[in-house]
């Protein structure tokens, strides 16, 4: 019987926000340690950073629930056997830094082509600068308008001339 095959699969994850700082790159070691412990070979990485989540994330933690609006974000891609991605789900579920996680399988075309979150968050950041104008130094250019808007214009132009004469 020959040896299966090994996959390609990324393991997103959010960490606690409550973690230190610090201490964030030690949880994402322990993530990394498992997957090589169950013989997995790591590809491709994007370090843990913190972001403000969509939505509110409730975690029974410490005996209540608790409601987290940011964590730290990161992935790992790894190559392993699929008989062994029960095992490091398994492990992984054990972690109690984690917020959140899920591992998926790669098509050869996700496997090829790598996202960067952090990365094209910083690009978009970068794109969508405010830009303060002085309203002294600010032109305004005028806007195209059809036939028809200017007509409208300057009927009401002649009827404000006309009233203005009368009075």
């Amino acid at each position: 019987m020959p040896a299966a095959e090994a996959n390609s699969y990324e393991l997103a994850f959010h960490v606690l926000p409550t973690v230190a700082e610090g201490e964030v790159s030690t949880v994402f070691q322990e993530l990394k340690d498992i997957i090589t412990k169950h013989g997995g070979a790591l590809t491709t990485e994007e370090v843990p950073a913190r972001i403000d989540l969509a939505y509110e994330i409730v975690k029974y933690l410490e005996g209540r629930n608790r409601k987290f609006t940011s964590a730290y974000f990161g992935w790992v891609r790894f190559e392993a056997d699929p008989a062994k991605i029960d095992e490091i789900t398994e492990a992984v579920e054990h972690m109690k830094d984690l917020l959140r996680h899920l591992l998926i399988k790669l098509t050869k075309a996700e496997e090829a082509h790598p996202f960067f979150y952090h990365e094209a968050m910083a690009t978009q950041a970068k794109k969508t600068e405010t830009i303060v104008v002085d309203a002294e130094t600010a032109t305004v250019e005028p806007a195209e308008t059809t036939e028809e808007e200017t007509e409208t214009a300057e009927s009401a132009e002649t009827e404000e001339e006309s009233a203005e004469k009368s009075s």
